[in-house]
């Protein structure tokens, strides 16, 4: 029995709850993990798991097991990383998280240079918009916006971005012509504002006054819209936007090209809002990475270019 590849597969089975969770993050099947699992609680003569129809539990010798056995894992990682620190040898799957929008946008452009600079890298990208568990999903990596929850969790901070008021050009025509474009934030609670239903306050937006609003500077506001669109998919906001549905509170880089171009205008532009700081994050049994590190280097760099 491979020991070191026994207590590898152990400890996933454990941070990923199930062992066909680890059978398809391996390609294997349940039956080769659970007898890896079995054949090294044989070699040591103790039950590290309990198994029930539902959930896997750890045992108390198991418990035991497997802190010292991540500690171990994560000590051999850092020879090899150490071994091959300084040489373009980074080898395997790297599995990166981030939000659609911003993934498919920010991330993929990134994930694909990273790729030709090293071509022995598979990258396994993951693009959600709700919350992924790291430890449970085996990632690698993951892009999040916004300010992070205390946790256990390593992050690096890459860049910051900003929402801003934003509609398509037609919808703006269409307004003009009725109602009037709004001048101040509590005029929003009249247009049809499309909600994002991932971002911590949903539909309670603030606004902060800037230089050129009647307010004294630095005045905050905060307006609790509605409309007739809610959704938990960026790329939903994008298309509704695009499609003239109504008014959308979204970072720029979601619309870069079309504020650009005059296709998507920002509304009430005396008030702003807050700046979101772009983390990496990391759980931290895999601070000791080679491809983590490097990838991350790589971010850091390409965002700061940005």
């Amino acid at each position: 029995m491979d020991k070191l590849q026994a207590m590898k597969t152990f400890v996933r089975v454990v941070e990923a709850g199930s062992f066909s969770a680890v059978a398809n993050e391996l390609n294997a099947t349940q039956s080769a993990i659970s007898k890896q699992v079995a054949g090294l609680e044989k070699e040591l003569g103790v039950k590290l798991l309990t198994r029930t129809t539902r959930a896997l539990a750890l045992t108390e010798e198991g418990a035991q097991y497997f802190e010292h056995a991540q500690r171990l894992l994560s000590d051999v990682a850092e020879v090899e990383a150490s071994v091959r620190r300084g040489k373009d040898q980074l080898t395997g799957w790297l599995r990166v998280a981030s939000s659609v929008g911003f993934g498919r946008i920010k991330v993929l452009p990134i994930v694909h240079a990273f790729m030709k600079q090293h071509p022995s890298v598979r990258i396994d990208l993951r693009l959600h918009d709700g919350f992924i568990d790291l430890v449970e999903q085996g990632i690698d990596v993951s892009i999040r916006i916004g300010e992070l929850p205390d946790s256990s969790l390593i992050a690096r901070r890459v860049g910051t971005t900003q929402r801003m008021l934003l509609a398509h050009r037609d919808y703006v025509r269409s307004v003009k012509k009725t109602s009037g474009l709004p001048k101040v934030p509590e005029d929003l609670i009249s247009y049809n504002c499309l909600v994002y239903t991932e971002r911590a306050g949903r539909n309670a937006w603030t606004f902060t006054a800037g230089p050129g609003a009647a307010e004294q500077p630095g005045t905050e506001h905060l307006v609790r819209v509605g409309g007739t669109l809610q959704t938990n998919s960026s790329e939903v906001i994008r298309a509704s936007v695009m499609a003239g549905m109504g008014i959308a509170y979204a970072p720029t880089w979601l619309f870069e090209e079309e504020i650009v171009s005059g296709e998507v205008q920002r509304l009430v532009p005396d008030w702003e809002s807050p700046k979101l700081p772009i983390h990496l994050v990391s759980p931290p049994e895999r601070r000791h990475s080679s491809k983590v590190r490097a990838f991350a280097d790589y971010v850091s760099q390409a965002m700061a270019g940005q």
